[in-house]
């Protein structure tokens, strides 16, 4: 779909949100621990564990001292500790506009697929200048994969311990095509460490109660250009799903699409002919660019260079006509609160 749209002439992003595809999926953090005689022998053991039974007794024929010091130095009040990623909505959002602020890239045509819009809807109305249109691609306010097959050990195991499995659960929930679709790529990455959890837990924080016609009216909604794409083929229930979505949003361009619910893959260059459409039927987007002073050192070689009859032709853009394309992907942070290892090239 990328690929497609950059054909096009386009500049896409696609965003991997926080637990989610190649971005963090956990965090660092410090936390005080009890000081009790419980948490007194664990130290204590754990020190024998790693320095061995004897170790103590040792100590003390060759001292003739209980190795005290070493003991407290193994006791430290604070210990780190790894979290799996656990944000809520607006977090996400925060996040989404990090990526949009850190590049420069706003105003955006935002593409938001599956669960990305309940987590980034209030990020949207609260900065509706950073937004030129909004493309809804089969969201809804629960993901397409199910989160209780993530949840359920049993059902986890089953799904995710094998390609037959996992590609079951793809296409029951997902998509029927998936010739296309790495599943084994796909099901290796969920199955990393802490991965499952993550998009688990981020999933879990979903805003349950969210009102897609009370959003759909706000202030800084009503004047963002949108149209929705909804898979008209995937099921007579989701038909219906959309149905109540186009009647949330009245403003919004409804338009089928022959897909399933990950339309991105089956379908991706229908959608992506439907998103340039859209966006070029707007008016162009004008970005003015400041260009950064020249360093004096560097300016004095352009001089030097200049002065000994060496042309040099600087290409400065003052103004850029580009349309930019954010995806975010529903089920990034360097550290978990950067932008580390977020984009899709």
């Amino acid at each position: 779909m990328i690929n497609s749209l950059r054909s096009k002439k386009f500049n896409v992003i696609a965003v991997d949100l926080p637990g989610n595809g190649f971005s963090d999926r956990s965090r660092m953090e410090f936390e005080e621990r009890s000081d009790g005689a419980f948490q007194r022998f664990k130290d204590v053991y754990g020190l024998i564990q790693e320095k061995g039974f004897f170790w103590a007794f040792d100590q003390i024929v060759e001292t003739g001292q209980i190795p005290y010091e070493e003991i407290l130095k193994a006791r430290v009040l604070e210990r780190k500790s790894v979290k799996v990623i656990e944000l809520g909505s607006d977090e996400v959002g925060r996040v989404l506009g990090q990526v949009i602020d850190t590049f420069n890239l706003a105003p955006v045509h935002l593409v938001l697929h599956d669960s990305a819009l309940p987590m980034s809807a209030n990020w949207v109305a609260e900065n509706p200048g950073s937004v030129k249109s909004l493309t809804l691609l089969d969201t809804g306010i629960k993901p397409a994969l199910p989160l209780f097959a993530l949840n359920l050990p049993l059902i986890r195991d089953f799904v995710l311990g094998s390609s037959f499995g996992y590609q079951w659960l793809i296409r029951f929930c997902c998509m029927k095509k998936v010739g296309s679709f790495d599943v084994e790529d796909n099901r290796v990455l969920l199955k990393g460490r802490d991965r499952c959890r993550a998009v688990s837990e981020m999933g879990r924080k979903l805003n349950n109660s969210f009102d897609m016609a009370e959003w759909g009216s706000s202030e800084g909604i009503k004047g963002i250009p949108m149209q929705i794409l909804w898979s008209s083929v995937w099921s007579k229930e989701w038909s219906e799903e959309g149905s109540r979505v186009a009647d949330a949003l009245p403003q919004a361009k409804f338009v089928g699409h022959s897909g399933g619910r990950w339309p991105q893959v089956d379908s991706a260059d229908e959608l992506a002919k439907h998103i340039a459409d859209f966006v070029s039927s707007l008016p162009k987007t004008v970005r003015q660019v400041e260009e950064e002073p020249i360093p004096e050192h560097i300016q004095k070689m352009f001089d030097e260079a200049s002065s000994s009859g060496h042309n040099h032709d600087h290409h400065h853009s003052h103004s850029g006509h580009d349309n930019h394309e954010g995806h975010a992907h529903a089920a990034g942070y360097m550290d978990a609160y950067g932008l580390g290892h977020t984009w899709g090239q």
